[in-house]
């Protein structure tokens, strides 16, 4: 009796789809030369954490309950008086996601956390940094169906980047738009 060995469904359509495609609009003479979505992190501020230690712990939970892999506090480098922020205390979460992790996240996040946002019109494609990587945000950690909103102690927001082996952002943006995330339609 053969076991089948489980692949992500979106790690599959990059070999089947998204490089073709590239290949063909880019006229890449290899598909090596086809950028590749190399990771993908996430990060939370979580703010009132100074005063409130619990809020980092829940942040935890939660961001470990969205990516599927654990997720590690992050801590301030300086003390700042105004913000009553001392050296060394948690004042965030961050998870950085690779392989198949990655394309499980993306799909979900694409598949089923999107279309969950409110008056949602599409994903404001200003987040590029000039070398191929993209940041977003997301303003409800509720629009995961893996978290439970009665358990929701605090709502915050959160910042996802993908980063690609892309060179320049029309490269990079092609291949987050041939993966499926719905960029805003440009008006003419």
């Amino acid at each position: 009796m053969a076991t089948t060995i489980y692949k992500p469904r979106l790690k599959e359509k990059y070999k089947a789809e998204v490089i073709p495609a590239l290949q063909k609009q880019f006229q890449y003479t290899s598909s090596m030369q086809v950028p590749k979505l190399e990771k993908i992190c996430i990060n939370q501020g979580v703010g009132d954490a100074v005063s409130d230690k619990k809020l980092i712990e829940s942040a935890v939970k939660e961001m470990t309950t969205i990516t599927g892999q654990k997720a590690v506090p992050t801590h301030s480098t300086k003390d700042i008086s105004n913000f009553k922020l001392r050296k060394g205390v948690a004042v965030g979460v961050r998870v950085t996601l690779r392989g198949d992790k990655m394309y499980e996240f993306l799909d979900r996040l694409i598949a089923s956390a999107l279309p969950r946002i409110r008056d949602f019109k599409g994903i404001n494609d200003k987040g590029f940094d000039g070398r191929g990587n993209f940041t977003f945000g997301v303003t409800e950690q509720i629009i995961f169906p893996e978290i439970d909103i009665d358990k929701v102690s605090k709502i915050s927001g959160m910042d996802i980047t993908f980063v690609t082996s892309a060179n320049t952002d029309k490269e990079a943006q092609a291949l987050l738009t041939e993966f499926g995330i719905p960029f805003k339609r440009k008006e003419k």
